[in-house]
């Protein structure tokens, strides 16, 4: 299967389980990687054959910047849903969410999670 990746969009959203990640949010880093058949698109040259990775960029926009989760697992799933329900012809995503910045009392670059979804297995 063909595979278009969208990478290091960043987002300023709103989520976790401390009040004050809901009142002052925080960076989010989102990597997509779309499993889709591509060969028609690469040999017509059309765009209505492929996905139109600004409208996903929009989608994930949309939600990261939307209402707050408490978890970054809920944000990455419900990016996950959102690109199945919205692209009939992607098979499955995988969907990488990090959070650079989280309130932990240490020195490291993040905490990320990673999730694969796809039609018949969610």
């Amino acid at each position: 299967m063909d595979k278009l990746h969208i990478n290091n969009m960043r987002f300023f959203g709103r989520h976790g389980v401390l009040p004050e990640e809901t009142v002052l949010g925080q960076l989010f880093i989102v990597d997509l990687m779309l499993e889709l058949d591509l060969q028609k698109a690469g040999h017509t040259d059309d765009l209505e054959a492929t996905v139109n990775y600004a409208e996903v960029v929009e989608l994930v926009k949309q939600i990261v910047e939307g209402p707050p989760y408490k978890l970054v697992e809920a944000v990455a799933s419900r990016i996950a849903s959102a690109v199945l329900e919205a692209y009939t012809n992607i098979n499955a995503v995988t969907v990488r969410l990090t959070k650079p910045n989280p309130p932990v009392a240490a020195h490291f670059d993040g905490v990320a999670v990673e999730i694969v979804r796809g039609r018949g297995r969610q």
